[in-house]
């Protein structure tokens, strides 16, 4: 079983990238684990607690079970892979079967900020794009996917991913 990493910022191409790779592979012959099914489930939390989470921070991610689920896969076991919604910010009850296979790519913003994780991935890639080109496309997907609104988005995004950009410049 081969495991690769894609990582990148948000809205910098690593979906495209997946999909790339899923298509230049026979049909039935990759699984990917999205990190976006590996946040922690907030229901414990009031709504409005919830939209204030910032999903990119680290602590947002279930790590240990992402991990786990590497590791179950490479022993060629099936995983029930959690389902997570963004417009409730929780964990669905139903799960996802996923079936080990010859690749298995885990993709996400955060999954190479783990040591653990980063040492199951056989080949780490990074995708990088211009801010202005990721922010673009982070708005136009906020709003049809999650449902936000321009104001929302844009305030998400001047306080979580530009706020931690500069903290890890400056830390």
């Amino acid at each position: 079983m081969l495991v690769i990493g894609i990582a990148g910022g948000t809205g910098s191409g690593k979906t495209t990238v997946v999909n790339k790779i899923v298509g230049s592979l026979r049909k039935n012959e990759v699984a990917i684990l999205p990190q976006d099914s590996y946040y922690k489930n907030n229901s414990h939390l009031p709504l409005e607690q919830r939209l204030e989470i910032n999903f990119d921070h680290p602590d947002s991610v279930e790590f240990d079970l992402l991990v786990e689920h590497i590791k179950l896969l490479k022993q060629n076991k099936t995983i029930n892979q959690p389902v997570y919604s963004y417009l409730t910010c929780t964990r669905s009850e139903e799960t996802i079967k996923v079936f080990p296979k010859h690749v298995v790519i885990v993709e996400g913003i955060l999954i190479l900020t783990h040591a653990e994780l980063r040492n199951l991935l056989d080949v780490k890639v990074f995708v990088d794009a211009e801010a202005d080109d990721r922010l673009i496309r982070v708005i136009n997907r906020d709003i049809i996917e999650r449902g936000r609104s321009v104001d929302v988005v844009l305030d998400r995004y001047q306080k979580s991913v530009k706020t931690l950009k500069m903290r890890m410049y400056f830390s």
